[in-house]
């Protein structure tokens, strides 16, 4: 599909793929290439994610963390991306998803043309097609790993653990908390309802805001649009990648 984002006299083209994961860990596994050089606004995300970009020849490949709010970015025209993104509770425990949050991506040391290092090893950049087998290198590495006390706070269960041990792990896990993972996942939820077609007035009562306002000032925060903004170009906005 192609995704436009805009701001103010500026276009940048997006043109997405994405296929599910065989991993139970990932979350989705997309493509895209910039059709033209331009500015966008990255909307707040809850998921860490691996990014492979090419670019003059050149390929490389960064750790990326979630996202607390809306912020511009640029890029220019003809480079292609691979993204892989983790469920959340995914995460790569020497690399803690608060060190890479809010775009501080960490970018992997090239080794040579193919290939690029981490944890003292030599690895060979994934592709769109064989991203399930780097992963579960990754998993059998110890590199990639999921803590199931995610979900289970998600759903409002703690199990056996304490609060406290639970908010710690769940930190942890994602580099956020419950909390703010709630919000931005009920934002990027209002968003697409909206693009949808459906009316502030509904979104707001479905899904428990206090009033339009409050929709207003959460959507501006974490997608950098008002729900106005985004009923009328909902062409402008994606809503999970």
């Amino acid at each position: 599909m192609l995704a436009e984002y805009r701001t103010e006299d500026e276009f940048l083209d997006f043109i997405f793929d994405g296929r599910e994961a065989e991993s139970p860990l990932i979350e989705t596994i997309w493509r895209t290439r910039s059709a033209s050089e331009g500015s966008f606004i990255s909307s707040a995300s809850t998921h860490c994610s691996l990014v492979i970009a090419r670019y003059q020849g050149e390929t490389t490949l960064f750790v990326r963390g979630p996202e607390t709010k809306a912020t511009p970015a640029h890029c220019p025209a003809d480079v292609e991306f691979i993204g892989i993104n983790f469920k959340l509770g995914t995460y790569m425990p020497h690399m803690p998803a608060r060190r890479v949050m809010d775009r501080q991506d960490f970018v992997l040391p090239e080794a040579s043309s193919r290939k690029f290092w981490m944890q003292g090893a030599a690895w060979e950049f994934p592709d769109f097609e064989n991203a399930d087998t780097f992963i579960e290198r990754l998993v059998r590495q110890g590199l990639l790993t999921h803590d199931p006390i995610v979900e289970s706070a998600m759903r409002g269960y703690h199990d056996d653990l304490s609060l406290r041990s639970v908010q710690r792990r769940f930190l942890r896990a994602t580099g956020l908390t419950l909390k703010s993972v709630q919000q931005i996942e009920r934002a990027r939820e209002a968003a697409a309802l909206l693009v949808q077609g459906v009316s502030v007035l509904d979104v707001t009562a479905e899904l428990g805001y206090f009033d339009q306002a409050h929709v207003t000032n959460s959507l501006k925060r974490l997608m950098g649009q008002t729900p106005a903004q985004i009923q009328r170009a909902p062409e402008l906005i994606i809503i999970g990648t």
